[in-house]
């Protein structure tokens, strides 16, 4: 297997689900979403790094503490957007011996095995450079874009486009792996939608599209199952769920 080193985004509040907390503590049957991913993806990685923000940088190790989950947490001093958090690692040691990075949204509590493993085979299998999982959905607020020949070109953000009627397509869940060196050099460029046009935060999916016109490989995989399309970003989801 790879070299593979495991991230997890968690420096995103809980104020837009009514949380006094960060929306990765958040318990489903008892147990944080955080705990959750931690140790779905200790197979991979024993020790993940989470990125946090200031203000829940100490809930988040007292949690991972009392469920006794190693962990390295990396701050993300001001919320510049998910392109920066990613950027947060740039000269962590551990990650320089890596080879592949696995990120994965802090907010979404129902991913599978199967999935991350899945993924993680066809990416290394297919010497592919970045590899992503995604579903067909009747509503898709981000938009995989292909050619005629099926190959991934680039990847639309509605809310970044202004899109409000939203229609079916292919969408991530926010589950990637990808090779470090290249993804970071890539997310230190200058490039055109790299600042978001409603957020002026740094993005990260808008690498994609700057991926394939370098050349690299870049694949999506449309095998996530649908409750894994599940994150905690409004109160609705919350009480569902909970």
């Amino acid at each position: 297997m790879a070299e593979i080193s495991v991230l997890i985004a968690a420096a995103g509040v809980g104020s837009r689900a009514g949380l006094p907390y960060p929306k990765t503590l958040f318990p489903i049957k008892g147990k944080p979403i955080l705990v959750r991913l931690a140790e779905l993806l200790a197979p991979y990685d024993a020790e993940p790094t989470v990125i946090v923000n200031e203000g829940g940088k100490e809930q988040i190790k007292q949690c991972l503490l009392k469920n006794n989950i190693q962990a390295q947490l990396v701050l993300q001093s001001m919320p510049r957007g998910m392109g920066d958090a990613v950027l947060c690692i740039d000269n962590s040691e551990k990650f320089t011996n890596s080879e592949h990075v696995l990120l994965v949204w802090g907010d979404i509590p129902f991913l599978k095995q199967e999935t991350v493993e899945t993924m993680i085979n066809y990416h290394v299998e297919q010497d592919s450079d970045f590899t992503f999982a995604s579903r067909v959905v009747d509503e898709a607020y981000t938009v995989v874009l292909r050619d005629k020949s099926g190959n991934v070109t680039h990847l639309i953000e509605t809310r970044e486009e202004g899109i409000t009627d939203l229609g079916p397509g292919e969408r991530d869940i926010g589950l990637f792996i990808f090779r470090r060196s290249l993804t970071l050099q890539t997310l230190r460029e200058e490039l055109p939608n790299k600042w978001g046009k409603s957020t002026g935060e740094h993005g990260f999916l808008y690498i994609i599209e700057h991926l394939v016109s370098k050349g690299l490989r870049v694949e999506a995989l449309p095998i996530a199952k649908e409750i894994e399309l599940v994150s905690f970003n409004n109160m609705e989801d919350v009480r569902k769920y909970s």
